[in-house]
């Protein structure tokens, strides 16, 4: 009995050592990340030259958010960012469940072929000159859908919301067809409703794709007009943005901060709202039975 005592005081003591050595690795973890983000939001109040190592501001001062508001330049692309944030996510979500839905049709002639030319295109792309050639043969160039209709074609999102589809119970669909439903009917009266989880982990992944994006405005659009936020903060890092917004003079490091800080609010603010179903979502849609 004393034998078996002093084994489980024993591992009892590892384990504990395990979480107090896990909890002060991720408070580390935690401290690490969230100071950057602090120091740029307090440096983003102070309207000065120089700037030390103070984790407070010396001043509250909200020009730098005000000449993002009040300055076309920065303004615009702002608007166009959440705009082209919008449309791709729900253009997304709607390519996605309906392929999804598509593919889970097991009685469907021609369904494993073309899911195997969708895990292709995962493996084998165009690549960058092919799809810039499409992209001028349809007319696309310097507009937003050529930056919105490739990000809404995401198969990996595609491949998720199949698996989660297919651990929906059979048993619902065969009663929606007895009771007269239609296919298109059981998708939006039954498969819609019981993928909430899906719908806001994918459309999660949408969103912050499109928000972030950067790469296709360099190569499809040339007018300055349709950029959007990603690129004027690469542009406004490299000193080539041209404010022209008129009134107090401003550093340009304060402008820097706060155009970064705005820049990650808010998916700041909606990830919370969908941790919830984003790890439902994402657990039920990796794991099959």
């Amino acid at each position: 009995m004393t034998k078996k005592f002093n084994l489980f005081k024993k591992e009892y003591a590892a384990r504990s050592w395990f979480v107090v050595f896990n909890s002060l690795f991720f408070i580390l973890l935690m401290v690490c990340m969230i100071v950057p983000i602090w120091k740029i939001f307090s440096d983003s109040l102070v309207n000065e030259t120089v700037y030390g190592l103070k984790l407070w501001p010396s001043e509250f001062n909200l020009i730098g958010y005000k000449r993002i508001v009040t300055d076309p330049n920065l303004s615009r692309p702002f608007l166009i960012s959440i705009y082209t944030t919008v449309v791709t996510t729900f253009l997304g979500l709607l390519i996605s469940t309906l392929g999804a839905y598509v593919l889970i049709q097991k009685n469907m002639p021609g369904v494993k072929l073309f899911s195997y030319l969708l895990l292709f295109t995962m493996i084998f792309n165009g690549g960058l000159i092919p799809t810039f050639l499409v992209m001028k043969k349809i007319g696309l160039l310097d507009s937003l859908w050529s930056v919105m209709l490739p990000m809404s074609m995401n198969v990996y999102n595609l491949v998720l919301m199949r698996s989660f589809f297919e651990q929906l119970p059979v048993s619902l669909f065969e009663a929606a067809e007895i009771d007269g439903c239609t296919p298109m009917g059981i998708f939006v009266k039954i498969v819609l409703p019981l993928s909430k989880a899906a719908l806001a982990s994918i459309g999660l992944f949408f969103a912050v794709a499109a928000w972030s994006e950067y790469f296709h405005y360099v190569i499809y659009i040339k007018s300055t007009e349709k950029y959007n936020f990603q690129y004027k903060l690469r542009d406004l890092f490299s000193d080539k943005v041209e404010t022209g917004a008129e009134g107090e003079s401003i550093n340009v490091n304060t402008l820097k901060s706060a155009a970064v800080i705005v820049s990650i609010v808010p998916f700041m603010f909606i990830y919370p709202f969908c941790q919830k179903y984003f790890m439902t979502g994402v657990t039920m849609g990796a794991v099959k039975e």
